[in-house]
């Protein structure tokens, strides 16, 4: 299987800046896409960005400009800068992947796994 886990989050103020990361472990055979959502209190969970393994990057648009996505392909972790943060932006960030499991030989599975989430808090 695949475990997630993420790290980076915290308090800051507005203005200020935190990087994520998560990094992903286990029977992995390639990761497709990793992404970062987000859930503010009392609101549903929503894509932040997403990065796949043949370079295409997506960012929601309350993001654009300020967030950035990075892969350390050889490490299976992914990383979100976060610049200019906003009290909006506070909410748990939470991992997701899309991996390629290896299930014998010549048989691979594939699955959608979560992380943890880490909070980040954005003061004004």
């Amino acid at each position: 299987q695949v475990q997630l886990v993420e790290s980076g989050g915290g308090s800051v103020q507005a203005g200020g800046s935190l990087t994520l990361s998560c990094a992903a472990s286990g029977n992995i055979f390639s990761i497709d896409e990793m992404a970062w959502y987000r859930q503010a209190p009392g609101e549903q969970r929503e894509l932040v960005g997403s990065d796949t393994r043949w370079g295409t990057t997506n960012y929601a648009d309350s993001v654009k400009g300020r967030f950035t996505i990075s892969r350390d392909n050889a490490k299976n972790t992914v990383f979100l800068g976060m610049k200019r943060l906003k009290p909006e932006d506070t909410g748990v960030y939470v991992c997701h992947a899309k991996a390629i499991i290896k299930v014998g030989i010549g048989s691979y599975r594939s699955l959608e796994v979560w992380g943890q989430g880490t909070l980040v808090t954005v003061s004004s």
